[in-house]
């Protein structure tokens, strides 16, 4: 009986089906990540607002969509919300699911990032003549994001293997499309291999690019401590 199949394994590593699949995947995470930052990033503001209700129910959003499973959040969008109405198509479910239970774990590292600048920053801001939102953008905000950036990096390199949970309701993105192949051809080892190689390369090449970002956020920094020395 044939266990494995060279032949299998090195005529899908560039099979046309899979490569858009993985390109599908790669979008799938880029939207992710814009909607469910900017998300992340309104619900972190909500938490440090100081307004006992707004920061309640943010607060109230991160414990139930870090609570429960992202399965069965895309699972209830996808079945449940055409029961009052709203049907979405397959991939604008994708989307919406993966935004919104990507943004209750972005706001928890925005607010983290926000938080861990000097309360001395603002002040000094607000000294200067700055007003409240200008000391945000332009003192805050700055050197949050250079602590956000990592951690941030992280969770993309999380959300680009998460993507493949979309499969469950029949997203056509990568693990859905090597699923498929996998029915048609019985290739089991061979095409999941395939999959796995391709998710290897591509949270490679992110990682590759997370450096770099690290590299450019981080360089006011270094040059500040080493001013100090």
């Amino acid at each position: 009986m044939r266990i494995w199949s060279w032949e299998g394994f090195f005529g899908y590593l560039t099979n046309p089906y899979l490569l858009e699949g993985a390109l599908l995947s790669i979008g799938l995470t880029a939207g992710a990540l814009v909607c469910g930052l900017a998300l992340g990033i309104a619900l972190a503001l909500l938490r440090l607002s100081g307004n006992r209700w707004l920061a309640g129910g943010a607060a109230t959003y991160c414990w139930l969509f870090r609570g429960t499973p992202l399965l069965v959040q895309l699972l209830v969008i996808y079945t449940a919300l055409p029961l009052f109405g709203l049907r979405l198509s397959v991939p604008a479910a994708a989307l919406l699911g993966l935004s919104l239970n990507e943004a209750a774990y972005l706001s928890e590292t925005v607010r983290a990032g926000i938080q861990a600048v000097p309360k001395g920053q603002r002040e000094a801001a607000l000294a200067l003549g700055l007003r409240g939102v200008q000391a945000f953008r332009l003192v805050i905000w700055p050197q949050a994001l250079r602590i956000i950036i990592p951690p941030l990096g992280n969770s993309v390199n999380g959300l680009l293997k998460t993507t493949s949970v979309a499969s469950v309701i029949s997203m056509d993105e990568l693990l859905r499309r090597t699923q498929i192949l996998i029915q048609e051809r019985f290739l089991v080892l061979e095409l999941f291999a395939v999959a796995a190689l391709y998710y290897l390369l591509m949270t490679t090449a992110w990682d590759l690019a997370q450096r770099g970002l690290e590299r450019r956020f981080g360089r006011g920094h270094a040059t500040e401590a080493a001013d100090r020395r």
